[in-house]
């Protein structure tokens, strides 16, 4: 199992650094290869593809309710087939352990 999957988003209101890129790269490699760093190391994104709108709402789905139960948000775009997710933590303009660990948990949605 994923250490990521195991951990809880802690509440950041600000008054921390955002990741560094050592950082970002380490805590990245426990992700699918799907998730790409943006190059200004302030936000990770995923593409999804799925075989119908069902499939793709259902997801979707489950990803707000990981948010809810760790109150970190994404954006989240979505279309019939495809669904795209980005985070990013605002209050420190940048990446926090929190986007990494969301991330891993919907990459466990994402394989079953």
């Amino acid at each position: 199992m994923n250490k990521l999957t195991e951990k809880r988003c802690v509440p950041c209101e600000g008054g921390v650094h955002a990741l560094d890129k050592s950082a970002c790269e380490r805590l990245s490699r426990h992700l699918h290869a799907r998730w790409r760093v943006a190059k200004d190391f302030k936000r990770i994104a995923a593409d999804f593809e799925f075989k119908n709108y069902y499939h793709t709402t259902a997801f979707v789905n489950a990803v707000i309710y990981i948010a809810h139960r760790e109150d970190h948000h994404p954006d989240i775009t979505f279309t019939y087939k495809s669904c795209h997710i980005e985070y990013s933590t605002h209050a420190i303009n940048g990446l926090s352990e929190n986007d990494f660990i969301c991330a891993a948990k919907i990459d466990g949605l994402a394989q079953s």
